[in-house]
């Protein structure tokens, strides 16, 4: 598995916010997300090729039991399920963080965090756009991961007006637990969070959805590996 980076941090954003955690940057992306902070792990070659028992010992020398895997975007990765089978030989948590692009059936997996792209992700390129909007949103498969795992779905707002695209999403995707829905600010400074944070606040209280902190942004501005 090509492996971009490995750190120790607070997870960031979700139900789990706050909680120390083991990231697990998996490379390759096909998607080029307009406000993507991670475009250094894009290719499917940025990285280096760890073996499941490799993984398990650099990740053994820190005290959580939490374990994220992240990107780029994981599902992705070639033989992703029987990496992460090999990998989990003691009880870990583990959290896998995708836009919901494909179903992967069968991993190892304790919270699937989906995040939905909508349009604001669009980038300005019209090539990467035409790209981009092929697949960003997939709601046959996110249903699916719905239904084979515990999940939550975390929407980036850039504006208000994309409530209404959020909304058209849910009434799609069906049967969602509104307590499993988190509405987060896009932001990537710390000022651009706060400003933002404010004006999401008002907005969750009106439709009942949850704001998700992110603390990555808010302790260390965005800053790659903390």
């Amino acid at each position: 598995m090509v492996i971009n980076e490995i750190f120790y941090s607070l997870q960031g954003e979700g139900r789990l916010a706050g909680t120390p955690s083991i990231f697990v940057r998996l490379a390759g992306c096909p998607l080029r997300c307009r406000w993507c902070d991670t475009q250094y792990a894009w290719s499917p070659t940025a990285g280096i090729a760890y073996t499941p028992e490799q993984l398990r010992h650099e990740t053994a020398q820190y005290p959580t039991r939490y374990i994220v895997f992240t990107g780029g975007e994981p599902t992705a990765a070639e033989g992703l399920a029987s990496f992460l089978r090999a990998f989990v030989l003691k009880r870990m948590h583990i959290t896998i963080e995708t836009a919901g692009l494909v179903f992967i059936p069968d991993l190892p997996c304790d919270l699937m965090s989906i995040s939905p792209k909508l349009s604001n992700s669009t980038p300005i390129d019209p090539r990467n756009a035409k790209i981009h909007d092929a697949q960003r949103l997939n709601h046959e498969a996110i249903s699916r991961l719905m239904e084979a795992y515990e999940y939550q779905l975390k929407f980036v707002v850039d504006a208000t007006a994309d409530l209404d695209e959020i909304a058209q999403c849910l009434e799609q995707l069906k049967r969602v637990d509104p307590e499993k829905v988190l509405l987060m600010p896009q932001a990537r400074t710390k000022e651009e969070l706060i400003a933002k944070s404010q004006v999401l606040a008002q907005v969750c209280k009106q439709t009942g959805f949850a704001m998700s902190p992110r603390w990555q942004v808010l302790l260390w501005d965005g800053q790659r590996g903390t």
